[in-house]
């Protein structure tokens, strides 16, 4: 993805004093929660565990791979569009699987776990009960055996045997990369499986027992100097009993590697390295070791850009680290390597270098990179620590955009699938993490098993196993009809427009010096509408509420933003009452200090340092005391019932 390069450097250092404090803060809940149920979703007819999924930027149809199927998904606004093409097993396969003890024998089946486009050749392959198999999908309707479309490798280089085991698949330059995850006899590996250039692997002692967790290209204008990260956990060899067997790394081939000589690499990586990655509070012990995915935001120029690393602990918490590419690949250019103490005689081991250059087949250094592929110094997040999120839910899947802002200023938006089902819209920025918003979206709660993103038609698409939804990025109606509103969301997809009196999506080449839209990301700060007068004077209308007497009475106030403060107020007094219940509802119930006697009730939300009305009541009774004795025996669900119930 190419962004501006001066952007992205100020960009990344003022990630670095974002980080510093990231620490000192407490974690904020998202500022906005929405239960949305979007017409663009597809509802499997049967759950579907294990999903693969290919979607191309600027296209509205989504592949996803399901068992024994694929689903060919076109998206609009009235729906779903959806075609499926069988893909099943072979029964000799299913037999054997079945002899064999799979690992479950619900495995024995044909999971698609591989759905890639290669210049024109649209690949699929799958687990086919344990014996892996590749197709080419043609015209969306039809899958046949790969025939005449340049060299391949083996099936099981690609697929894994069975679902549950991780792979990884990367297009790159007119190839496919394929990294397999260790499981039983298998050690894992990192190759180059298809395409014009030669197929190459890494060695097995490179490698311990990886789970592979991600891969991305990082780009370069020198196209000999293009790169691919590979992010994977492996075995720690040397750890004692009480630590952690596992430890995160990121592997590094250069795409022009067309590997050694005859008696020496010869059909193995020149360019692979490793490092370690950590993940946790400095040097302390809290730690995230296990590597569960990673994505990456790059630019075309240098090495700009952020890595995203969801980690896990021992625990099964799960934490975001971010890390600057620049530094990654700083250290992978200058770093020591482990165990080779000698200086280098010419150019460094593992560069990338030009097809033919005589130096990527430096017989010293091949030897070098054979024995010695990992490097001394380790990656360390951003700012020390993990981004400061709430850990109230396990995330299980990420993505990731770059957004263009008004400031003419690039931001980090992340999309976080949860355990629950549910999708948190997070920004980092200058100012840390700031959750924009948490998405409710499935009928059916499950975790997120996978996600897809499309900037170019500002759509995310989130699968679970019993359905897949696709939501706008640019959700700028939910924000509210007023500038403050706008702004307090801290969305870098939307901007009140002044003139409209509206808060909008960013248009496509948004001319950032004559246009009239307004954002304010790094803080939240609303001063930039100039509405301060406006709020302090804008009432509701109060809503008429009839009480006979001697009754007990509960008045809701929705809670809109979770960042605000919400109190009630009586009849303009300067007294305040406090919620009897907070949730999605700020409940003013009768107790021994609240008088519910006749009068105007206020609902106030402080936020930003303005104090806005939210709803009100006038409640008539026939001037008695209304009981208070009914408050402390009902429980908060029966609160929050009676709540919805006032509301409607």
């Amino acid at each position: 993805m190419s962004i501006k390069m001066n952007a992205l450097h100020h960009y990344h250092h003022l990630l670095l004093l974002a980080g510093l404090f990231a620490a000192a803060v407490t974690a904020k809940p998202a500022r906005l929660k929405f239960v949305v149920h979007e017409p663009s979703r597809f509802h499997f007819d049967k759950p579907e565990n294990y999903i693969s999924m290919y979607h191309q930027e600027g296209s509205d149809t989504l592949y996803v791979g399901g068992q024994a199927v694929i689903y060919v998904l076109t998206f609009s606004n009235r729906g779903v569009r959806d075609v499926q093409i069988p893909a099943p097993s072979d029964q000799t396969a299913i037999d054997t699987c079945k002899a064999k003890a799979a690992p479950l024998e619900l495995e024995c089946d044909n999971f698609i776990t591989v759905i890639e486009k290669v210049n024109d050749t649209f690949i699929v392959c799958g687990t086919n009960a344990g014996s892996p198999r590749c197709w080419m999908l043609v015209n969306d309707t039809v899958l046949t055996d790969i025939q005449g479309v340049g060299q391949i490798a083996s099936p099981a280089d690609i697929s894994p045997p069975y679902p549950s085991q991780k792979s990884i698949s990367l297009p790159a330059d007119g190839s496919l990369y394929s990294a397999m995850s260790a499981v039983g006899g298998h050690v894992g590996s990192i190759r180059r499986t298809f395409g014009p250039q030669k197929l190459l692997k890494t060695e097995n002692v490179w490698l311990l027992n990886p789970q592979f967790a991600g891969a991305a290209i990082i780009p370069s204008t020198l196209k000999y100097k293009e790169e691919i990260y590979f992010f994977f956990s492996e075995i720690n060899k040397t750890a004692r009993v009480d630590e952690e067997p596992y430890r995160a790394r990121i592997g590094r081939i250069c795409t022009v590697d067309e590997g050694g000589i005859k008696n020496l690499l010869a059909d193995s990586w020149t360019t692979f390295m490793k490092a370690r990655v950590m993940c946790g509070a400095g040097n302390t012990q809290q730690q995230y070791n296990s590597m569960k995915q990673a994505v990456v935001l790059t630019a075309e120029d240098k090495r700009a850009g952020v890595m995203y690393g969801l980690f896990s602990n021992a625990w099964g918490r799960t934490v975001i680290c971010a890390y600057s590419i620049e530094d990654i690949d700083q250290a992978f250019s200058t770093s020591k390597l482990k165990g080779y103490s000698n200086s280098f005689i010419g150019n460094r081991p593992g560069m990338c270098g030009r097809k033919n250059s005589s130096a990527g087949n430096d017989l010293k250094n091949l030897g070098v990179i054979r024995y010695h592929p990992e490097i001394e110094d380790v990656i360390r997040p951003v700012g020390v620590a993990p981004l400061d999120l709430p850990t109230d839910d396990q995330i299980t899947h990420t993505v990731a955009d770059i957004v263009l802002a008004v400031n003419d200023e690039h931001y980090s938006v992340l999309y976080l699938g949860t355990e629950q089902g549910k999708v948190l819209k997070v920004l980092h920025s200058s100012d840390g993490v700031f959750i924009i918003s948490q998405y409710s979206m499935f009928r059916n709660e499950g975790p997120v098993l996978n996600m897809a993103i499309n900037p170019q038609k500002g759509h995310l698409y989130v699968a679970t196993a019993m359905e897949v939804q696709r939501l706008p990025l640019a959700d700028c109606g939910r924000y509210g009809d007023t500038c403050r509103e706008c702004i307090l969301s801290r969305d870098p997809y939307c901007g009140w427009d002044k003139a409209r009196r509206r808060c909008i999506a960013i248009p496509p080449g948004y001319n950032v010096t004559s246009g009239m839209l307004i954002q304010n990301l790094d803080q939240s700060n609303s001063s930039v509408c100039g509405e301060a007068a406006a709020l302090k004077l804008r009432r509701t209308s109060p809503r008429q509420v009839s009480v006979p007497s001697n009754t007990s009475i509960f008045l809701p106030c929705p809670v809109r933003s979770f960042h605000a403060t919400y109190r009630w107020e009586k009849d303009n007094c300067v007294k305040n009452y406090p919620c009897l219940f907070s949730g999605d509802f700020c409940v003013l119930g009768p107790a021994v200090d609240t008088p519910l006697r006749e009068g105007v009730f206020r609902c106030m939300a402080t936020e930003d340092g303005f104090k806005v009305e939210v709803i009100s009541f006038k409640v008539v009774s026939h001037g008695r005391l209304l009981a208070a004795s009914l408050a402390s025996t009902m429980g908060p669900s029966l609160l929050l019932a009676m709540a919805a119930l006032w509301l409607h």
